[in-house]
């Protein structure tokens, strides 16, 4: 293998590792441990593998590989949640909402902090 087959080899992973088991269990996990979840097929860019995104009822959400379009709708019937493409539908409301929520939080906690010091 070439030079170039090296590096791109390594900036497709990230310059890590991938352990699809890990993956597994930190989303099935999420799920145990959040309401309303719902599975979000991200595509596959120039810089990421497909992806999907885990969305709760109160927006927070978590986001992992799962080893291609046909993995991710395992996925989904494994955990027994809906699953949809973001392309299509776009991504919740309530996501945004809460991470608009969080940049307050951690600006405020920012300030907080400025003042303490």
């Amino acid at each position: 293998m070439g030079l170039f087959g090296k590096l791109r080899r390594s900036r497709a992973a990230g310059g890590r590792t991938h352990d699809p088991a890990a993956d597994l269990r930190h989303l099935q996990q999420w799920v145990a441990t959040h309401q309303g979840v719902e599975a979000f097929v991200e595509p596959k860019t120039a810089v990421t593998e497909l992806t999907v995104v885990l969305v709760a009822a109160d927006g927070e959400w978590t986001r992992r590989r799962t080893g291609g379009e046909a993995g991710a709708r395992r996925l989904s019937d494994r955990l027994g949640i809906p699953v949809y493409d973001v392309q299509k539908v776009g991504y919740p409301q309530r996501m945004r909402d809460y991470d608009a929520r969080q940049r307050i939080l951690r600006k405020r906690a920012a300030r907080e902090e400025l003042e303490e010091s």
